[in-house]
């Protein structure tokens, strides 16, 4: 698993962590079941603090991507396996993420939806 952060990048760099880890996630490129490196690994590898790999962690548990336990580790979740209203849940907050990061970058709602439908269409 290769994951970059751009300290230039105007994103923070838990979110580079956490997108980069979900659409990996989500591509199947680290299937259901897969170990994530421990946060002192991860941080470590990309010279990166502790709580920055934390807080992404904890944010891709909230969404459904990952599970953590003391002396397992963290895994990566079967999200085919949530019930409906789990995965519309996990669909409103990356939704939520979306309006969040359209209004940190400056697109205006219209744009927004014509990205989301086009998205749509192609999938």
């Amino acid at each position: 698993m290769i994951l970059e952060i751009d300290p230039k990048a105007p994103v923070p760099p838990y979110e580079q962590v956490r997108a980069q880890l979900a659409t990996v996630i989500d591509t199947g490129a680290l299937p259901a079941g897969s170990r994530l490196p421990s946060i002192r690994q991860l941080a470590q590898d990309l010279g990166i603090a502790t709580g920055t790999v934390a807080r992404a962690y904890r944010e891709l548990e909230g969404a459904g991507y990952l599970s953590s336990r003391v002396g397992r580790g963290t895994v990566v979740l079967d999200r085919l396996q949530l019930g409906e209203e789990e995965r519309e849940e996990l669909v409103r907050a990356a939704a939520r993420d979306l309006v969040a990061a359209a209004r940190r970058w400056g697109v205006p709602p219209d744009r927004v939806r014509a990205v989301l439908d086009e998205e749509l269409d192609r999938h």
